[in-house]
């Protein structure tokens, strides 16, 4: 008798999830049919600010796969349809076809909720003004490449997180004057320290960027459409708004089902991405994951853990046996030239963690100190004290910074403690680095702070 699956969700986890079920089992084996809400499937949500920047066209080259080509290998995908209730005595989704406006119900014995994550929408006075948007599918950023299209202007970008200072980025190139407003005292408040935030912030200020920090909006001004954005202190002119204030996990409709959240507010789920309810199974955006330093549930939004935790999904729902082994909430972004990283834990999470962590940080150039393209960088690095195991590390600087991130990612995924790292066989010419890298040096340094 022939399985049927249906996945919530066509982005980045659903499709992982249901293409390696596909692999995995034939068609007369597993019926796969997907429901995405929005116009695309399966596409890059972190390049839609490099669309509205100009950098990548059309749109459609952010798309992974078409529905027709899921179909050629037995995935039927519905676009514009949203699953608006699971029924999990019956074994049902409700599904709402938005161009049509009809619902209908629809049968499954195993179920993928990959619902990802919702834009945070605060109840700010004026937030529904025409004028006003945010960038979380390719909808949206369709509409905000029209935005940046026009005539110049000037934006308020509301928000200082990955998000809002990459459409920052976006506006900026595209000649718009640029406003980063953001509530916190610095700017990539939950993931940087604020000094370095701080350092984040000069940067864009030389760019032509004004950033204001520790100062809340309080109501978008305008009447019908935005023209202004109010903080408790100032008011600043807007052509436009966009809301890059953060995400927070879609989990209203597996709530509502009465699937299991778990403590950060995302759906709980096991190493093999099952939830309690039998047959029922979640990643992305939406479930909770292990951190691989504290061992804690935490919930992240990157593209790489949406993926990573679908193709465990399909694996194991399909029979195999697959753990997931979890995140180190490594990260990385840009604007124009700067370059910004993190891995693992800063001093303070660590410390609320219960560890007993010193940080060490240390600057430099991203080449040899005498190449005409050296560029500045601060890293910092985070170690347990006493044990010297390395738990972060935070990334700022020039073109050839960033990715340095991947080597102390690597390290923490190995278990290395400070001291070790500090010997490990970098590759050097003064192109590319000195010949004591800065990685070498943070790492040094944090050992020694941390007496291991």
């Amino acid at each position: 008798m022939t399985e049927r699956l249906v996945v919530i969700g066509g982005d980045a986890a659903g499709m992982s999830a249901a293409s390696q079920a596909r692999r995995r089992r034939s068609r007369s084996e597993l019926e796969i049919v997907a429901y995405e809400r929005s116009s695309y499937v399966s596409y890059a949500a972190c390049g839609e600010p490099y669309h509205v920047a100009g950098y990548i066209d059309p749109l459609e080259r952010l798309v992974a796969r078409t529905p027709e080509q899921f179909a050629e290998v037995g995935i039927e995908v519905h676009l514009r349809h949203e699953v608006v209730a699971i029924d999990l005595d019956d074994r049902t989704v409700t599904v709402h076809d938005l161009d049509r406006d009809r619902t209908f119900e629809t049968p499954f014995d195993q179920l993928l909720v990959a619902t990802g994550a919702r834009a945070v929408r605060p109840p700010i006075e004026g937030i529904d003004l025409s004028g006003v948007y945010e960038l979380r599918t390719l909808d949206d950023a369709r509409v905000l490449r029209r935005v940046a299209d026009r005539e110049e202007g000037s934006v308020v970008v509301v928000g200082g997180g990955y998000i809002g200072l990459e459409v920052a980025e976006a506006f900026c190139v595209r000649g718009w004057e640029v406003t980063v407003l953001e509530a916190a005292r610095s700017l990539l408040p939950r993931t940087f320290d604020a000094d370095l935030g701080a350092e984040v912030a000069a940067a864009l200020e030389n760019m032509g960027i004004r950033t204001e920090t520790g100062d809340p909006v309080v109501r978008i001004v305008g009447s019908g459409r935005v023209v202004a954005v109010e903080t408790e202190t100032e008011k600043y002119p807007a052509d436009a708004v966009v809301l890059g204030i953060g995400t927070r996990p879609e989990v209203a409709l597996a709530a509502e089902a009465g699937i299991p959240l778990g403590p950060t507010g995302a759906i709980a789920v096991d190493d093999h991405q099952r939830t309690p309810v039998d047959g029922v199974w979640a990643a992305g955006d939406c479930a909770e994951t292990r951190h691989v330093v504290t061992g804690a549930p935490v919930n992240l939004h990157l593209g790489t853990v949406a993926n990573k935790t679908g193709r465990i999904a399909g694996i194991n729902l399909t029979g195999g046996d697959v753990a997931f082994p979890g995140v180190l909430g490594t990260a990385i972004t840009k604007v124009c030239d700067l370059e910004i990283a993190r891995t693992g834990l800063r001093e303070s999470e660590a410390i609320e963690a219960g560890l007993d962590a010193v940080s060490a940080t240390v600057s430099g150039t991203t080449t040899a100190h005498y190449w005409p393209e050296a560029a500045e960088v601060t890293v910092r690095a985070t170690a347990e004290r006493g044990t010297g195991r390395l738990l972060g590390a935070q990334i700022v600087g020039g073109p050839g910074a960033g990715k340095r991130i991947d080597v102390f990612a690597t390290a923490l995924w190995s278990r290395m403690t400070a001291e070790e790292l500090s010997w490990v066989d970098l590759a050097y010419a003064p192109p590319f680095s000195g010949v004591w890298d800065i990685i070498h040096i943070a790492a040094r340094k944090a050992a020694q702070a941390a007496g291991g």
